[in-house]
């Protein structure tokens, strides 16, 4: 296991083959812990709130079951100036919602103006922070629009209390491709996929970083955990759940490999769950290939630092045309996955305003390829719209710390809906921000406080907030119809 004082953050410079970013030193990231300065709002909100949304309820009125979207209920969030024929293209996904819930009082079109703030959109539609009404408001949320003006910050903290997911194409047409998608698969007699469960990890003997990620989340997550001392073996999430397993780990996860897996053989279905851990690309603001090739999938044929290739990672424009996608969920461990930000939220001088490094923010290229792929596209993606810090997945206070993920990818296997499904990471968010919140305000009143926890807690923070869904939150595996 890599030495616990060094933070290790996943990508690679698609320029100079480098880490984005060096290894850190514990104690250098509790001086950046130390001089955080949040909203106090924000944060008293999330303190106020946590404890209500780590019900089963999340805040719901008693007796609606969250999994439930016929009542939880559905709305989806446009720009008040968007395209019309955006809202043309996702019309017949409404109308879909609203045929299944039976209640339009349940399905809402709902407006965003640019520049609004989580709890002045809440206050808009009469509702207060840390109480979800679904008539008003509906638990699941779909935002449609460029994240330059439906920020990503605006998603992550409605996710907090809501299942959120987020839709930005190019064109209308790939609005309507998503949609009919979605629809077709939900009503289609016959599913496009099988029940499998693939888990893609790249293993580099020269990184330590993704050394961690395989060794500590992947291979754990697809063959179990063994007993130890008095706790009990658990079984790989793909087994407790009832899905046969494949597993693509070092020399198996290079650019062919994962093809294969979308590609498969003639006579055979894709499966209904990919997951991969890898570091994903990331490229200076201004440069070309930022917008097609940032978040792009480091493959195992990368051959050591200082040199890196476009044969050496997977980007949207690897995607074939003959690939097999539809009706798949995604799941994307890697840097800028999801997304890039505008500015480096985490990595800056205290008291500075953090450095910007792209021109405005994006959706990765290929979540949004999986998702419009023109032979049937993926039901959803789930990536990072930061850094993704691999030693988020390795406490330094208590070891590997995987539930988040084995309960999320649970839950998107036994067919809950993926807006809920992600509930863990919300809350883990929450949580953590609230004990940063506490501890920070003890040193304040002089408290002597434990530097590695708060850089730890930090890192676990931040690294759960930046999950995205990318795709209708509603949707989810027909788990029970799924055949081997």
């Amino acid at each position: 296991m890599p030495d616990e004082k060094l933070i290790y953050m996943n990508g690679i410079d698609g320029v100079t083959g480098q880490y984005l970013l060096p290894p850190m030193k514990l104690s250098d990231v509790a001086a950046l812990a130390g001089g955080e300065k949040r909203e106090k709002n924000l944060l008293s909100w999330l303190s106020g709130v946590w404890h209500k949304i780590s019900t089963p309820h999340l805040g719901l009125p008693l007796g609606v079951d969250p999994a439930d979207v016929t009542r939880a209920g559905w709305g989806i969030v446009f720009l008040k100036d968007e395209d019309p024929a955006v809202i043309a293209a996702l019309q017949p996904l409404i109308e879909h919602r609203r045929k299944q819930a039976g209640n339009d009082a349940l399905v809402k079109v709902l407006e965003y103006r640019a520049g609004q703030e989580w709890q002045e959109w809440l206050d808009g539609y009469g509702v207060a922070p840390g109480s979800v009404q679904p008539t008003k408001v509906p638990y699941y949320l779909l935002l449609v629009g460029d994240p330059a003006r439906i920020p990503l910050t605006f998603g992550q903290l409605l996710d907090v209390e809501y299942g959120v997911g987020r839709l930005h194409f190019d064109t209308p047409a790939e609005y309507a491709a998503y949609a009919a998608s979605v629809i077709d698969y939900e009503t289609g007699q016959t599913l496009p996929n099988r029940k499998e469960a693939v888990f893609f990890g790249t293993r580099h003997p020269f990184d330590a970083a993704t050394q961690m990620s395989a060794d500590h989340l992947v291979s754990p997550l697809a063959d179990g955990i063994p007993a130890e001392g008095t706790e009990p073996a658990q079984p790989g999430v793909a087994e407790q759940w009832g899905y046969p397993m494949r597993k693509l780990v070092g020399p198996q996860a290079t650019k062919a490999g994962l093809l294969d897996v979308i590609r498969p053989a003639k006579g055979s279905k894709p499966p209904a769950f990919l997951f991969s851990a890898s570091h994903g690309m990331g490229f200076p603001r201004g440069h070309p290939d930022q917008r097609s090739s940032q978040g792009a999938l480091l493959c195992q044929d990368w051959n050591g630092f200082g040199n890196i290739n476009a044969g050496q990672y997977f980007t949207a424009a690897d995607v074939p045309e003959d690939a097999s996608v539809h009706g798949m969920v995604i799941f994307h461990f890697a840097c800028y996955g999801g997304g890039t930000p505008e500015r480096d939220l985490f990595i800056h001088e205290p008291g500075q305003k953090p450095p910007v490094i792209a021109d405005a923010p994006f959706l990765a290229a290929l979540p949004k390829k999986w998702l419009t792929h023109p032979a049937g596209g993926a039901l959803a993606c789930i990536g990072h719209v930061e850094r993704a810090w691999g030693t988020s997945i390795i406490s330094g206070m208590s070891g590997p710390q995987i539930q988040t993920f084995q309960n999320a990818i649970g839950r998107i296997l036994i067919g809950q809906p993926l807006g809920y499904a992600l509930k863990d990471f919300n809350e883990r968010y929450a949580a953590l921000s609230t004990g940063i919140s506490n501890t920070l305000e003890k040193a304040g009143w002089g408290d002597k406080i434990d530097q590695d926890a708060l850089a730890t807690n930090w890192i676990e923070r931040n690294d759960a907030e930046g999950y995205v869904l990318i795709g209708d939150p509603a949707v989810r595996l027909r788990a029970d119809e799924l055949a081997v």
